[in-house]
């Protein structure tokens, strides 16, 4: 009886899953469709998708700070937790770059903004303000204090995933050095975990609903004109993140031992909520929690994938260097080889001080021109109407790259469960009490996830 019951469970599982996955694509459709035909209902429906977002990010504070906490406090080695940061941090620096080179490259084979030949005296500077003036205020030295919360509970209310993850981070070392005496906490903690997931699970229900009402303001707002207008360099965005993730991500996840395409659908009703509502924070709670049941320590799971959200912006770096090159292009500005390496290295900078701000491509885009005065800021004005269908691919994208970048430091720290993953990428995650241990063997309790 008790082995039917452990069957039971997953498939009832992977059901749920299939039915939001559904839920979520024809809600997209929907919303898509109202934004076409009744636009102004379309704007009206924004609501919902804020909600919805506001809901998520409602939660995304505590399920960070009981994955890490607990995570890092059953390792009680925290010479371990240095090492996953600095394996997490390498890969970051590696891949982070490689897609501002990625972006550079296409963008001078394939000359998206070429033939425009757009006066700059025509651009309106005022439209994109706002950016600049963010983006202005934006300093390495201004982020690195931000990162430090004001009071130790003003983390979870600062809105600031990095202040989360440093709470968590410290408040799960002083857990791990006061040994047996903590435990109790511990226990308290991972009970609490169970029940935050479980209250992860509930606010997913209104997915479909949040993923209607952003679509149908993004479509009725900025209308498919938009889209047709600047074709050539959405598609060209689009497809050179397509390649990022297939060819660099998925030639890193065979090196790896797993399949790009059947992560991206054991990931697709988390990857459609991220295409309806444009942001990848939609997503976070639940990405920890399949990572975590396809097989990956509960303490590398925590610190790699959260920190991820602001060191590992894959899809955002590639929009920096090719928006950058498009409006150079656009305005008939030729930029030199010395210039686009120093857009490279700004570039670089720049991704990284500015996250956790709504808007942040964008605003990182301000700052990356700022520092190469040959194109000018207010060039930004002739993807801003574009930026909404720009900031879904980007998204997406960054979303993938934390995910084969949390697989990925997991595997190199012999952390990865590579039974509990193959399973899960054929369809059969293990339940995620069975994955609540950091100290597991490969294999032990598969049998709950097993058909």
């Amino acid at each position: 009886m008790g082995a039917t019951l452990s069957k039971a469970e997953p498939a009832a599982k992977r059901s749920s899953n299939g039915h939001l996955y559904l839920q979520v694509l024809l809600a997209i459709a929907i919303g898509g469709a109202i934004g076409h035909y009744w636009p102004s209902v379309g704007e009206s429906l924004k609501p919902l998708g804020d909600g919805f977002i506001k809901l998520v990010k409602m939660v995304i504070a505590p399920v960070i700070f009981l994955t890490i906490v607990t995570g890092i406090a059953g390792m009680r080695d925290l010479a371990r937790v240095g090492r996953v940061a600095g394996k997490a941090f390498l890969y970051f620096l590696v891949f982070s770059t490689l897609a501002l080179i990625v972006g550079l490259v296409v963008a001078n084979v394939v000359q998206p903004g070429n033939g425009l030949h757009i006066d700059p005296a025509t651009l309106d500077p005022g439209a994109v303000a706002q950016y600049a003036e963010a983006a202005h205020e934006t300093t390495i030295v201004g982020f690195l204090l931000g990162v430090i919360p004001d009071t130790l509970f003003g983390a979870f209310t600062s809105g600031s995933i990095l202040q989360v993850l440093l709470v968590s981070v410290l408040f799960g070392s002083a857990l791990a050095l006061i040994g047996d005496r903590g435990k109790p906490l511990v226990d308290l903690l991972e009970t609490v975990s169970q029940a935050m997931f479980k209250l992860v699970a509930i606010v997913m229900r209104f997915a479909p609903i949040g993923a209607l009402g952003a679509f149908a303001f993004t479509i009725g707002a900025f209308g498919l004109g938009a889209v047709v207008n600047l074709a050539a360099l959405i598609g060209t965005f689009y497809l050179t993140s397509f390649i990022f993730v297939i060819g660099v991500l998925g030639i890193v996840a065979a090196v790896m031992g797993f399949n790009i395409f059947k992560l991206i659908n054991y990931l697709r009703a988390e990857l459609l909520l991220v295409l309806g509502t444009s942001s990848s924070e939609a997503a976070l709670p639940s990405l920890l929690d399949k990572l975590e049941r396809a097989g990956a320590s509960k303490s590398v799971v925590g610190l790699v994938a959260p920190t991820g959200y602001s060191f590992n912006l894959d899809g955002t770096n590639i929009y920096m260097t090719m928006a950058t090159l498009f409006i150079a292009q656009a305005l008939d500005i030729h930029l030199s080889l010395e210039e686009q390496i120093l857009l490279l290295l700004v570039a670089m900078l720049s991704s990284k001080g500015a996250a956790g701000i709504t808007g942040s491509g964008f605003i990182t885009l301000a700052a990356t021109l700022a520092v190469v005065p040959s194109v000018p800021v207010a060039g930004m004005a002739l993807i801003l109407g574009i930026d909404r269908f720009m900031s879904e691919c980007r998204a997406l994208t960054n979303f993938i790259g934390n995910a084969v970048a949390t697989l990925v430091v997991a595997r190199w720290e012999n952390a990865l469960d590579r039974d509990a993953l193959r399973l899960a990428l054929n369809g059969a995650p293990r339940p995620l009490a069975a994955a609540a241990d950091p100290e597991r063997g490969p294999g032990d309790d598969l049998v709950l996830a097993d058909d």
